[in-house]
């Protein structure tokens, strides 16, 4: 029994990598800017139908928002973790492989989807909202692979 909590308390104590914590803040901006994105858009469409609601701004907004925060962070963690900061062994490149492989999956049911939009002639309002939620997407289920891979393990094939 004593051995249980040794191993709980040894996973706690555990750093997480650069590369991980990289993942973690790829993941959650994505999913929170794509929520701010979304409250704005709904918010509008109270007013008015949701194909006419002006979605460009929000979306530019958001994603410069998302990148913004996400160079702010990255610089943190870096000066906060200088010593590992940088440094990628076989695994976290073979982890962000992996990751960035998964995630890719989701640009390419995006871009297919976009392009049946467009064939069918849809509003532009659906075609861009399909392209960002592809991209949403896409950082989302990368991000999760990898921070998967590094908490229970990664098997390469």
């Amino acid at each position: 029994m004593s051995g249980l909590f040794y191993i709980a308390l040894g996973a706690l104590e555990r750093q997480m990598s650069f590369e991980e914590k990289s993942a973690w803040i790829m993941g959650v901006l994505a999913a929170a800017t794509y929520a701010v994105y979304l409250a704005v858009v709904f918010g509008l469409a109270c007013t008015m139908p949701l194909t006419e609601v002006p979605y460009v701004a929000p979306l530019l907004w958001t994603v410069g928002a998302s990148i913004g925060l996400s160079i702010v962070l990255h610089l943190v963690i870096r000066a906060l973790s200088a010593k590992d900061a940088g440094m990628k062994d076989q695994r976290d490149k073979e982890i962000y492989r992996f990751g960035e492989y998964i995630g890719q999956s989701f640009l390419v049911v995006g871009a297919v989807a976009a392009l049946l939009l467009a064939m069918a002639e849809l509003d532009h309002f659906w075609i861009a909202n399909v392209i960002y939620l592809a991209f949403v997407l896409s950082a989302i289920l990368g991000s999760v692979a990898k921070v998967v891979a590094y908490r229970k393990g990664f098997q390469p094939w």
